[in-house]
């Protein structure tokens, strides 16, 4: 696990705040997903380009080895009520603490410490406990057994705050080839790619790796700090296997490039990395806070989703491609109409 890591001066949050117009976030997902609109940024130089994603293609090279995220969003959000009053509770969870214990952002009234629940309907209900209240405020949950069977069947998947209409099909809010279980949120840049274009970029001979990092809704979570070096990242799980390492670490002793498909995967593959810029496997948590002035190890290029102002996701980019840029291409991606958040466009850092 590693913790903050940046410049030595302090920085003001508000330095990465910005204005957006509300009719740009992006409310439902475009079809087909790689029909979003593609900004890229050449950090040499700082020089802009407005492609399509679909054509992302063009900027990528034979052997380039894409990084992606391949944790599945799972349907944290029960409804509970309280036992034995009835009251009802709302329970998001976050991560899981234990066997049958997870941490949540609860919504109802008066969830002390001790407050049993019940979720479901009828005779089959899963029952838990509140034992304990969390840092943020949240609540320890203990359940009488393990919550994953039952999610399925009482959960529904959780949207980000911003997003105020209703989801027709919720797999467009999973990546396609997203495979473990444990995310809160998707990792977006990956919403773009289609099943015909990663065949095109195989057959050009482009390859893809896959590691996990579990999300949780601190991705949404601005800083609320005065300076970003008092903040504090919530801990989520990750992994990269042993095959994935070497496979990563084969391109980058041949010279070819590693590029992330988003902020997540820039987090376990930095958490992994060497000072050479090799990773070695790595199963745990991981805190890592990447803002401007990090000293990048692992990655080379990075496609990215326009983030919110004030987040954790937003002083990365800014530490990736500089702060002046990203400022800029903001700007220009709001007066060209760019769609943001997490069903909107995408972008290149090269």
């Amino acid at each position: 696990m590693r913790t903050v890591v940046g410049r030595e001066e302090r920085v003001r949050t508000a330095e990465f705040d910005y204005y957006l117009p509300p009719e740009l976030i992006a409310q439902q997902p475009l079809t087909p997903r790689d029909n979003s609109r593609l900004m890229v940024l050449h950090r040499e130089g700082e020089r802009i380009e407005h492609r399509m994603f679909r054509e992302i293609g063009e900027y990528l090279q034979p052997g380039d080895l894409l990084v992606a995220n391949e944790s599945r969003v799972i349907p944290a959000r029960l409804l509970a009520r309280k036992v034995p009053t009835g009251g009802k509770v709302e329970l998001l969870l976050l991560t899981k603490r234990g066997e049958c214990t997870w941490e949540a952002l609860v919504t109802g009234r008066r969830v002390g410490v001790g407050t049993a629940l019940a979720i479901g309907q009828g005779e089959r209900k899963l029952h838990g406990r509140a034992v304990a209240v969390t840092p943020s405020g949240g609540r320890f949950i203990e359940f009488e057994e393990p919550v994953e069977p039952w999610l399925e069947e009482l959960g529904q998947v959780p949207l980000p705050p911003y997003i105020h209409e209703p989801l027709r099909d919720t797999e467009r809010y999973q990546t396609i080839y997203a495979r473990v279980p444990g995310s809160t949120a998707a990792p977006t840049a990956g919403l773009h790619f289609t099943s015909p274009l990663m065949d095109a970029l195989r057959e050009k001979g482009i390859e893809f790796a896959f590691v996990t990092l579990d999300i949780s809704l601190d991705t949404f979570r601005p800083v609320r700090e005065e300076h970003i070096e008092d903040h504090r990242m919530y801990s989520e799980r990750c992994s990269l296997s042993p095959e994935v390492t070497d496979q990563i670490n084969r391109a980058k002793r041949e010279g070819r490039r590693a590029i992330a498909v988003g902020t997540t995967t820039v987090r376990v593959l930095e958490t992994a990395a060497h000072n050479v810029g090799l990773v070695e496997p790595f199963e745990g948590t991981t805190d890592l806070f990447i803002y401007p002035g990090y000293p990048f190890r692992a990655v080379e290029a990075l496609i990215t989703n326009f983030h919110l102002p004030r987040s954790t996701l937003l002083m990365l980019v800014a530490a990736f491609a500089g702060k002046d840029f990203i400022d800029r291409a903001y700007q220009e991606a709001i007066r060209e109409g760019y769609r943001f958040y997490s069903f909107g466009d995408a972008m290149l850092i090269l």
